[in-house]
């Protein structure tokens, strides 16, 4: 994985002039490490939803591990945006839709590579509803992605073809957000892809490591990691935060 500078910064303590000076000076420092949201800040969980927990058809790997932690990150935030994954039941990115073809085979489609699916989050099903556990009433907004049945969607902001927006950089720009925090299902696709936009909209973006789960699909966990820290994503954990 490409390493994302950590936020925790070391200082250099100078030897002499007493053990209660030096506490201090480590306590101080580690006080400034945490980051406390702002209310130019927003927490964005990414596609917690039934099909991507154990037991759904696209599963992540301990994905209902995160529920509790993401509920409590969420309480410290004032803004909170969630997505959703909305299929219809022919979408491009089913490998149901592509005969000859299985799930994680990547075939090439008009706007760039496509990783074939298994039928995942289809408009209406309970594969598609947000899990049960999450308990975020003061979520603001749901955005729903990957309706266009001929375009694939990872990101919050743009789908897959590069160009077509959800208005979620809109959304947040008349809120005066300035700096998102992502977390949720997968890693390695969906907040990924949803960070790096964010970055490329001008938001300042954190990826909270352990309030996520990745797929890790033919080494695809450690090459968005390294994509990420290309793009300026910063990876934190929930420690971090205040």
């Amino acid at each position: 994985m490409g390493v994302v500078q950590q936020l925790s910064s070391r200082r250099h303590l100078f030897l002499g002039g007493g053990s209660l000076l030096a506490a201090c000076t480590i306590s101080s420092a580690s006080a400034q490490t945490k980051l406390k949201p702002a209310a130019t800040s927003a927490l964005i969980v990414v596609d917690v939803q039934n099909c991507f927990v154990p037991g759904g058809s696209l599963a992540v790997n301990k994905g209902d591990e995160i529920i509790p932690l993401i509920n409590s990150i969420a309480a410290k935030f004032q803004n909170v945006v969630m997505t959703q994954d909305w299929h219809t039941a022919n979408h491009i990115s089913f490998a149901s839709q592509h005969p000859g073809k299985k799930p994680f085979e990547t075939i090439k489609l008009p706007y760039g590579n496509q990783v074939l699916w298994p039928d995942h989050c289809v408009q209406g099903t309970d594969g598609a509803a947000i899990h049960k556990d999450i308990k975020i009433p003061q979520a603001q907004l749901v955005i729903r992605k990957g309706f266009n049945p001929l375009v694939d969607s990872y990101s919050a902001f743009i789908e897959a073809d590069g160009k077509s927006r959800t208005g979620l950089d809109g959304y947040l720009r008349g809120r005066g957000i300035k700096t998102v925090y992502v977390v949720g299902l997968a890693t390695d696709f969906c907040v990924a892809w949803t960070a790096m936009d964010a970055r490329k909209l001008g938001l300042t973006a954190f990826v909270i490591e352990d309030a996520c789960r990745g797929i890790d699909n033919g080494g695809s966990l450690a090459k968005a990691w390294t994509s990420m820290a290309k793009a300026g994503v910063k990876k934190i954990q929930s420690s971090d935060l205040a």
